[in-house]
């Protein structure tokens, strides 16, 4: 017993110095830092426009605008799908909002919200922006079996652009978020 009382207080002491058994301990996160960045007002007006909705996408709204700049579309496409095939987001499975990847029983997820927009917009670009289909109506076919689902990817798309002609706002920038967060950064980020 008294054998086991001084190895369990080595062991201890070992851990309070920073060292261990299998070396030094990192002093250096490796966790990626949050830097303050402006946050662009495309941004805003999406956030604020998702509002509307009280769409649980409302706070990723730097992602859809990032992504659009990424691949090179119009950043009011990726939400517009989002509002026809889900709601905004209220009617989604697993992180997917745009349908993506569902055909009868075959249901696609993604790991978080980031990473259903960025695989969308990749997915947009290259299998159809890429391949001629330029726009919603044009797109149909190949993405949805609605005969309408362009047309109502158009009045999303056009609602969203209205919206956000009479709803041009300030931009605002992030600094000192209290915790490391993405949501807690997002909901300091988008307090006007």
């Amino acid at each position: 017993m008294q054998k086991l009382k001084y190895i369990l207080v080595s062991v201890l002491l070992l851990t309070f110095t920073g060292s261990s058994f299998l070396g030094e301990i990192p002093t250096q996160s490796t966790h990626p830092k949050l830097e303050a960045r402006q946050l662009d007002q495309r941004a805003k007006i999406l956030s604020n426009y998702f509002a509307i909705f009280n769409s649980p996408l409302q706070f990723q709204s730097q992602d859809f605008i990032d992504a659009a700049d990424t691949y090179n579309l119009d950043w009011k496409l990726v939400p517009a799908i989002s509002g026809v095939e889900s709601t905004f987001g209220k009617a989604s499975y697993g992180y997917n909002a745009w349908g993506w990847g569902i055909y009868g029983n075959q249901a696609l997820g993604f790991t978080s919200w980031k990473d259903g927009i960025y695989t969308v917009s990749e997915g947009l670009k290259k299998g159809y922006i890429d391949q001629g289909l330029t726009n919603p109506i044009l797109m149909n076919r190949a993405y949805a079996t609605s005969p309408s689902w362009g047309w109502k990817v158009n009045f999303f798309m056009n609602d969203l652009e209205k919206f956000a002609a009479k709803n041009r706002v300030g931009v605002t920038k992030v600094t000192n978020p209290l915790t490391k967060t993405a949501a807690a950064s997002a909901l300091l980020a988008f307090k006007w």
